[in-house]
């Protein structure tokens, strides 16, 4: 068969063959041709963004994995279905000569580029070298008689200049560069400790996908490429096919076949295409179940595949399913067919991290130190659902997790001189009904291990006769744009005050229905007080769970320097050169608390009014110096906006305190609204401790006159470094140095100082930018769910999200296992509203999951 073809190869990691092959791939589908993606290599990550890119699924092209036969036909198999491909793009492994140790580079981007006779095209890291490279691509181009170099792409350019040295000197040795790119941070995917954050998982990849493919539009000679590419001899081969691996004639599936359940969603990326069709193939209907979204199995289940993925990652929004976990428990106690590899293993253990799984293994799982990879071959142990004892496949492990034990009494396999996983036969079937282990397999490569999994699969379904496990639509999928009676004509937080002001003595009531006691004191209840350790934290808006690498290795070289005084003289420069602003015009301070503490010392305001709902800090330090505080309460029923009602209410007071974007509601509020209420004899004080999780950092008053003005931003939330204290206040330069002479000595200390001078510098800022636009996914998509459940949401501009959800789910949630804010210690709300920190969407899809339960049994 005709097929176009060209592999990206390099000559080692780490010199941007996914980045550029993806780029390839997406660059080619938005010119209308259809790309057929393939990975050489046990890789589940790489195709993840080649499937976002192409839109059709990736092959993986291991040797080892399926044996050399085969793989030129999952290469056609990839090109003719579901419809015929115009050319396909194989992204390499490793070196180009890298293959399985000891064999001779078998299983390699060479073998396969060989077995299946596909030019090459090289990706070479240049960041670190210039006319030497020219020696590096001729090697490669000479090293194997049965390899076509076709073409060069040089990467990481620092200059134009250096580009053309290094382009010149490939062209010198006879081998056409078809482009140079430079270096290009928003090309970055974020990696974690098996490699990069998968495509499903990362709220940015398409936006990311899409900058990647202009970038290659514009540096890489595309026409050059598919030219090479259709110089390509004819694949010799026939495609792949399912039914034929399984020795049977390709037929529809029966209206009654058994389902296989099999685990997807962000938590469960890791599967091979092949799996599900060889299945389906064998006779059975496969149905994906998201484990941390669905809280039912499918109907008619009567098999499991769990495959790989990051359940460590997301343990705990997995642990609260506790419906699904249930079901999962008892199917599989009850001998339902199960096959667990790797995350799925983790899934059925006891606990993973100290967080409680389905417990149907006899074994504890937590993140190791150290990295396991690598090919294997193993032979099953005991008779099971995937065949007799003897069954011998070839495999590999990729994994940082342990498990204790690392084997059951009864062993899925043999691994060399180890046994690893558990055989399982909890009915007492007398057989082995569920096998997991850390041993990934593809089944293209063992056709018979789906064929008896299948059989397995019938034999229960007869077993059980036709009722089904479960509703194949949860409660959840029933919720769309359903209202919670509860809230329906409740208050909407102070829509309906006689007046916007409140009085200034005595606390707004606690909220009844609240999980917890009433606080002693409502303005000092903050987010950290509803965390505990069992439960999945979106009460505080810190945004990682720990610093930078780059962040973090800066305060450990910092501890070095701690036997001296702090001096925050470079702090201060480098906060007042990353604003534009003059070293008199900023202050350090011990966290965005101490600003508020600052300025009750300082000021002796006769009308001071606080804007609500907002961060109940400063109020608190006004009042406990002695300061009457007004409150001016803005109203659900507006957005919480800034109203001319609202500003008239405010009238002729000499402080004016407002958070933007506003902890809880969100809220952004115009600039030049807020630079209306700058006036002479007043001071404003604006609460910008969010503003750096808005994209471009939009409607901040630092730009502009600074008149009367104060700002008070905070580092903890975004570099996650609560613990440490680090903020400033800027504006003003009389009112900072009034401010200033009532700061203690030495109050900011050393490693708040230098998160400052490390938060300020370009790379840093360009990090919070990209991190302020995957907030921005990741928020919509918390708003999208919460709407199509009915809840009503204020501002949309902050890393957390107000949520009037009812009076009571907030403990119910807390009871379930999650925590969010509650919303009746702010002034102006009731205990109807929730703050809802913005997390990564797959521990959003729990919660939402979680939430519309809820509410469903409410209306029920």
């Amino acid at each position: 068969m005709a097929l176009p073809r060209v592999l990206v190869a390099a000559p080692a990691s780490g010199h941007g063959k996914t980045t550029i092959a993806v780029g390839i791939m997406a660059a080619l589908s938005r010119r209308g041709h259809v790309v057929a993606p393939a990975k050489v290599g046990p890789d589940y990550i790489d195709p993840g963004y080649h499937a976002l890119a192409t839109g059709r699924p990736s092959r993986t092209l291991d040797p080892w994995l399926v044996g050399e036969e085969r793989v030129a036909p999952l290469l056609a198999r990839g090109a003719t279905h579901p419809v015929a491909a115009d050319v396909a793009v194989l992204e390499g492994v490793m070196g180009l000569l890298d293959g399985r140790l000891g064999t001779d580079g078998f299983a390699s981007s060479a073998h396969v580029a060989a077995l299946t006779r596909t030019p090459v095209v090289l990706v070479v890291d240049i960041s670190s070298t210039s006319r030497t490279v020219a020696a590096t691509v001729l090697g490669l181009t000479r090293i194997d008689s049965a390899l076509e170099v076709v073409g060069v792409v040089l990467n990481k350019a620092g200059t134009p200049r250096h580009g053309a040295e290094a382009r010149r000197a490939v062209e010198g040795v006879g081998v056409p560069v078809w482009g140079v790119l430079p270096r290009d941070a928003a090309m970055h995917v974020p990696s974690r400790h098996l490699g990069l954050v998968p495509a499903a998982e990362r709220g940015r990849a398409a936006a990311t996908l899409d900058h990647i493919a202009g970038v290659a539009e514009q540096h890489l000679d595309l026409d050059a490429l598919l030219t090479a590419a259709a110089g390509a001899p004819p694949l010799q081969t026939t495609p792949w096919s399912p039914a034929q691996a399984l020795g049977r004639e390709p037929a529809p599936l029966p209206d009654d076949a058994p389902v296989v359940a099999v685990a997807g969603g962000r938590a469960f990326t890791f599967r091979y295409p092949e799996t599900v069709e060889l299945i389906q193939a064998a006779g059975a209907r496969v149905v994906e179940v998201d484990p941390a979204r669905d809280t039912v199995l499918p109907e008619r289940t009567r098999g499991l595949y769990l495959g790989g993925g990051f359940p460590e990652v997301h343990a705990r929004a997995l642990a609260t399913n506790r419906e699904l976990v249930g079901q999962i428990g008892a199917a599989v106690a009850a001998g339902m067919p199960t096959v667990a590899e790797c995350a799925g293993m983790l899934y059925l253990a006891q606990s993973l991290d100290d967080h409680p799984m389905i417990g149907s293994l006899p074994a504890r799982a937590a993140m190791g130190r150290r990295l396991t990879l690598g090919y294997r071959e193993g032979v099953s142990l005991t008779d099971s659902v995937i065949g007799p004892a003897g069954t011998t496949v070839t495999g590999h492990e990729f994994h940082r997790t342990t498990t204790d034990p690392p084997a059951g009494t009864s062993a899925a396999w043999r691994l060399g001189e180890r046994d690893e996983g558990f055989a399982l036969d909890p009915a007492g079937t007398g057989r082995a009904t569920l096998i997991a282990s850390y041993l990934h397999t593809h089944w293209a490569g063992s056709p018979a291990v789906a064929s008896s999994f299948v059989d397995a699969v019938r034999e229960h379904d007869a077993r059980r006769g036709a009722g089904g496990v479960a509703p194949t639509q949860g409660p959840t999928q029933d919720l769309v744009g359903r209202r919670d009676p509860m809230t329906e004509g409740a208050p909407r937080g102070p829509k309906g005050h006689p007046s916007r002001t409140a009085p200034t003595r005595g606390m707004s009531p606690s909220g009844a229905g609240a999980s917890q006691e009433t606080p002693v004191d409502p303005l000092r209840h903050h987010g950290d007080a509803e965390v505990a350790e069992e439960l999945v934290d979106l009460a505080v808006n810190v945004r990682l769970e720990q610093p930078p690498a780059w962040l973090a290795a800066a305060l450990r070289d910092e501890l070095d320097a701690v036997a001296a005084y702090p001096d925050p003289t470079a702090a201060r420069d480098a906060l007042a050169a990353r604003h534009g602003l003059r070293r008199e015009q900023v202050l350090p301070t011990s966290g965005g608390a101490e600003a508020f503490t600052l300025l009750a010392r300082a000021l002796r305001p006769l009308d001071a009014v606080v804007v609500h709902p907002q961060f109940t800090e400063p109020e608190a330090a006004l009042r406990a110096a002695g300061h009457e505080v007004r409150r001016v309460l803005l109203r659900a029923d507006e957005g919480f906006a800034l109203t001319p009602d609202a500003l008239a209410e405010i009238g002729d007071a000499d402080l004016v305190v407002v958070g933007n974007p506003t902890n809880p509601t969100g809220v952004l509020h115009p600039a030049d609204v807020l630079r209306s209420l700058a006036r002479p004899g007043r001071v404003l004080l604006v609460d910008e401790a969010f503003v750096d999780a808005v994209p471009h950092e939009a409607e901040t008053l630092l730009t502009g006159d600074l008149d009367g003005v104060l700002v008070v931003r905070s580092l903890t939330k975004t570099w996650a470094v609560a613990g440490v204290r680090a903020g400033y206040l800027a504006g003003d330069p009389e009112l900072v140095a009034a401010l200033a002479a009532h700061q203690p000595h030495w109050s900011v200390g050393s490693l708040a100082l230098r998160v400052m001078t490390e938060t300020a510098t370009p790379r840093a800022l360009a990090e919070a930018g990209r991190a302020a636009q995957e907030t921005a996914v990741w928020r919509r998509h918390l708003l999208d769910g919460l709407h199509a459940l009915g809840v009503p949401t204020a501002g949309a501009d902050a890393p957390f999200v107000l949520a009037q959800v009812g009076t009571g789910v907030h403990a119910a949630l807390r009871d379930a296992g999650w925590a969010v804010r509650r919303g009746d210690t702010f002034p102006g709300l009731d205990p109807t509203w929730v703050r809802v920190a913005v997390r990564d969407p797959l521990t959003v899809d729990g919660l939402l999951r979680e939430l519309g339960h809820l509410l469903h049994r409410r209306t029920a």
